[in-house]
C-alpha cells in the first residue's frame, strides 16, 4: 500500500503517512533508520483514538528491525518525518492464518520494490535482494523455500532468510522475514556478514522444522564461518539459534571458507552434513554425521568427500547430495552430488561459477563417482539445492551468476524454474516439474515458427516446444530482444547460444557435440531457460534488464522441423 503524504509542523512535504485497515492480532513488522548520525529517527502509530505506540532508531548506517502488535486491529497509520527517518520496509501479518494468507507490504522505498512485471512466473522476493535458495523441502505438507535476502535494496549486503510457501513450487505466498543477522553485525555496520545459505529437516516427533545455517562474521576470530541452528515449531518463525560446530575442522589445511550445510538422512540412517570449503588441494567438500535423532549436536567430521581440481575454483559452495533411482538404504542406489564452483572458470569457454553434478555411489561415509557433468552448460543456475519429495527428487537454483553481480551492483533476481531430477538410460535428466505446463495460458502459434516466419509474443512470458524430424538437425532461433543479440543455435559444434551484449565479450555458452531432437525453451522477463530432449541438456541465462523478447524466428533446412509450437504463460 503506497503511503500518502501531508504537511508537518516542521516544514512542508517531509511528513510520510502509511495507512492500513488492520484485523484484529495483527504483527507489524517494520524497518526504520534515522537520516542523521546525530539525532534519531522514530515512527508513530497512531488509530482512530489517538496515538498507542512509537518505535525509534538511532543508527543511520544500518536499518533496525521492529515488531509491534496491533491487538485491537481497524484503521492504524504510521507516522514519520522523512527529514529524520527512513522507512525500508513495512508488512503486517496474522499468525493465526499466515500460513494460509502470508504477508501484506504496506510499504517499499524505490530502491528495494519489486519489479512490475506481469505474467511474470519465476519466483521473486516481495522486496530487496535475493541469491541462493536455502532449507528448499516440503513441511506441514507444503513446499517451503526459503533464501538469501537483503530487505532493503537491489544490492547484496548482511544476510537474512526470506521465506514463502506454495502448493505447486510455482505460485508462492511471501511469509515473514525468518532469519536476522546477528546482533554483533546490527552493532557493528563496518562489519558484514549475516544468516548465510543453508538447509532444513523436519522436526522428527512433531510438525516442525529444524535450520541449519552458516554465520559470517567478516574479520572474526578465529573463525568468520561457523555452523548454526534453530528450531521453528510454526514453521514460519524462528527460535534462537545455537552454535553447533565453532570451527573448521583442525589439521586440514582449509581456507576461512567453511559455509553452506546441507543436512539430509544417510544409508545407515544417520544425519550427515555437508559444508562447502578449500584447502591446498583443491575445492572441498567436508563430511559430518551425528547419531542424535534431533540433529541438535554431536556433529563428528568424517573427513573429506570430495576433492575438486577443475576450474580453479577457490570454494565449494552450496553442496547438496540426494538418491536418484532407489532407496537411500539400498547400496545399488545411484546418488548426485551437486556443488558449486565459486570464481571458477572454464577457461575454453570464459563461463565462470559453474555448477557441476557427480552421479555415484554414496555408502554413508564416502561417495565414488560414476561420471560427472555440468548441471547447467549457461551456468545461471548457482547454488541449486534439492531435496526428496516423497520418492521424487525436487531442486531449484538461483537464476543469477557472481560474474555478473557483486556488493555494488543493482542486481534484482529471481529463482529458476524448479526442477525434477532422474536416471534414464545410464544419464542425468534435469526437465522443468510437470506442474510447469499448469502455466500454459493459450497457443500463440502453431505453423508460422515452424515456417521460417516471425512470430510475435504478446509479452515477456513464452514458452516454445520444438522438434526436429531427426536428432541433431542444425537450425537457429533467434529472439528479438531491444538490449542483446540473442539466440539458440545446433550446427556442427554442438548446441550453444548466442548472446552478445555490446562490445562486452561473452562467454561461449556450449555444449559440444550435443545433436538434439527435442526442445522446450521458456521466456520470461530477463531470462531464458533452454531443457533439451526432456533435459538431458538444460541451460539457464538471465538477461540483463526486464525487457522482454517480443518475437522469435526459427531457421533450418526444409523438412527439418517436426513441429514448432508457442505458448503464452502466465501464473
Amino acid at each position: 500500500m503506497p503511503e500518502s503524504g501531508a504537511t508537518p509542523q516542521g516544514g512542508p512535504d517531509t511528513l510520510r503517512i502509511i495507512s492500513a485497515d488492520l484485523p484484529v492480532n495483527t504483527t507489524l513488522h517494520l524497518w526504520l533508520k534515522a537520516v542523521h548520525p546525530d539525532r534519531p529517527g522514530s515512527v508513530s502509530l497512531h488509530s482512530a483514538n489517538g496515538k498507542f505506540g512509537e518505535v525509534q532508531a538511532v543508527n543511520a548506517e544500518e536499518n533496525s528491525f521492529r515488531i509491534y502488535h496491533v491487538f485491537g486491529g481497524g484503521r492504524i497509520e504510521l507516522r514519520y518525518d522523512s527529514a529524520d527517518t527512513s522507512v525500508s520496509v513495512a508488512y503486517w501479518f496474522t499468525a493465526a492464518d499466515v500460513l494460509e494468507t502470508g504477508i501484506t507490504v504496506l510499504h517499499t522505498n524505490p530502491v528495494n520494490a519489486p519489479p512490475d512485471l506481469p505474467a511474470s512466473y519465476h519466483f521473486r522476493p516481495p522486496f530487496g535482494w535475493m541469491n541462493d535458495p536455502n532449507g528448499f523441502g516440503r513441511f506441514g505438507g507444503r513446499p517451503h523455500l526459503f533464501y538469501q535476502h537483503y530487505s532493503h535494496g537491489r544490492m547484496w549486503n548482511n544476510m537474512h532468510w526470506g521465506h514463502a510457501v506454495s502448493s505447486d513450487y510455482l505460485r508462492w505466498r511471501h511469509l515473514p522475514v525468518f532469519l536476522f543477522p546477528s546482533e554483533e553485525l546490527s552493532a557493528r555496520p563496518d562489519k558484514r556478514g549475516g544468516a548465510f545459505s543453508g538447509s532444513a529437516i523436519p522436526l522428527p516427533n512433531g510438525p516442525g522444522i529444524r535450520v541449519f545455517f552458516t554465520e559470517k562474521v567478516s574479520d572474526r576470530q578465529p573463525e568468520q564461518e561457523i555452523q548454526m541452528s534453530a528450531v521453528s515449531a510454526d514453521l514460519f518463525s524462528a527460535g534462537e539459534a545455537t552454535v553447533i560446530l565453532p570451527h573448521r575442522p583442525q589439521g586440514e589445511g582449509l581456507t576461512l571458507d567453511f559455509r553452506d550445510p546441507y543436512v539430509f538422512k544417510g544409508p545407515d540412517g544417520r544425519w550427515k552434513m555437508l559444508l562447502g570449503s578449500q584447502s591446498d588441494e583443491g575445492g572441498v567438500i567436508l563430511l559430518y554425521e551425528t547419531e542424535d535423532v534431533q540433529a541438535a549436536g554431536g556433529w563428528t567430521y568424517l573427513g573429506k568427500l570430495l576433492i575438486e581440481t577443475r576450474h580453479r575454483t577457490t570454494a565449494i559452495e552450496c553442496p547438496c547430495l540426494l538418491p536418484l533411482d532407489g532407496e537411500a538404504t539400498d547400496p545399488a542406489t545411484r546418488w548426485a552430488l551437486i556443488y558449486g564452483l565459486m570464481n571458477g572458470r572454464d577457461e575454453r569457454t570464459g563461463r565462470r561459477n559453474l555448477t557441476m553434478v557427480d552421479v555415484g555411489w554414496f555408502d554413508g561415509r564416502s561417495f565414488s563417482r560414476e561420471f560427472s557433468r555440468e548441471l547447467d552448460f549457461i551456468t545461471d543456475n548457482y547454488a541449486f539445492q534439492a531435496f526428496m519429495d516423497g520418492a521424487t527428487p525436487v531442486g531449484i537454483g538461483w537464476l543469477g551468476n557472481w560474474a555478473d553481480t557483486g556488493p555494488t551492483i543493482d542486481f534484482p533476481s529471481a529463482m529458476t524454474l524448479p526442477r525434477t531430477l532422474r536416471l534414464e538410460d545410464g544419464q542425468l535428466l534435469t526437465p522443468p516439474i510437470g506442474a510447469a505446463e499448469s502455466l500454459r495460458s493459450h497457443i500463440i502459434d502453431r505453423t508460422r515458427l515452424a515456417a521460417g516466419e516471425t512470430v510475435t509474443f504478446p509479452n515477456g512470458a513464452v514458452e516454445l516446444l520444438l522438434e526436429l524430424a531427426e536428432a541433431g538437425l542444425p537450425f537457429e532461433l533467434a529472439f528479438h530482444h531491444p538490449g542483446v543479440t540473442l539466440g539458440l543455435v545446433q550446427d556442427e559444434t554442438g548446441l550453444w547460444l548466442r548472446h552478445e551484449n555490446g562490445s562486452e565479450e561473452s562467454p561461449r555458452y556450449i555444449v559440444e557435440g550435443a545433436r538434439v531432437r527435442r526442445l522446450r525453451i521458456f521466456l520470461d522477463y530477463g531470462s531464458v531457460e533452454v531443457f533439451a530432449d526432456d533435459g538431458r541438456i538444460a541451460g539457464t541465462k538471465r538477461i540483463a534488464g526486464f525487457e522482454p523478447v517480443r518475437s522469435a524466428r526459427l531457421s533450418a533446412p526444409a523438412d527439418s522441423v517436426g513441429h514448432a509450437t508457442v505458448w503464452a504463460l502466465r501464473l
